[in-house]
């Protein structure tokens, strides 16, 4: 496991090649398998392969999505906020599993936060994404995770260059 994390980077750019379904099938079930708080799992996810959906996906906020449109698969983390206090929690922590477990499948991916973002001064990304899939209230949109097989290789960071001073020892600043 700390090899996964080592070597994971965020990648934004994508080779022109479609995940095979076995692989797309692995993530879904990858992504089931996040715990959640009580075991109420109040996630939905989004598998979005069509082209001219990850286009418009692309544009649901100014800055921080554009490499949506190049990628071959979009996972849309969604959840239900009246099924559970904590559901931005829990679709967080499904957002990163299904990240690490893209990765020893060959794959890249990267976060693209929605909630609390704008697409522009009047409307809000999470309601841009809503808009475009059809997603119903009360379901909200915490995230879209890019996915696909990288067209760019970033080197591990050093364990030297993690910020060693966040982590404490029994009381803050020790």
């Amino acid at each position: 496991m700390i090899e996964l994390l080592r070597n994971r980077r965020s990648i934004r750019q994508y080779l022109d090649r479609a995940i095979e379904p076995e692989k797309i099938e692995l993530l879904s079930e990858a992504i089931l398998r996040s715990p959640s708080s009580r075991s109420i799992d109040p996630w939905e996810f989004i598998f979005v392969d069509d082209r001219d959906l990850l286009a418009r996906l692309a544009v649901c906020k100014p800055h921080g999505a554009r490499f949506l449109e190049h990628a071959p698969l979009g996972i849309v983390v969604c959840g239900d906020g009246d099924a559970s206090d904590v559901w931005v929690e829990d679709c967080s922590i499904a957002s990163i599993l299904v990240q690490m477990a893209a990765q020893p499948l060959g794959l890249g991916s990267c976060w693209v936060q929605v909630r609390n973002r704008q697409y522009n001064d009047r409307i809000a990304s999470e309601q841009y994404v809503q808009d475009v899939l059809g997603i119903p209230a009360p379901i909200r949109v915490e995230s879209i995770i890019a996915i696909g097989y990288p067209a760019e290789e970033k080197p591990p960071r050093t364990k030297e260059s993690l910020k060693s001073s966040k982590v404490h020892s029994n009381t803050f600043g020790n």
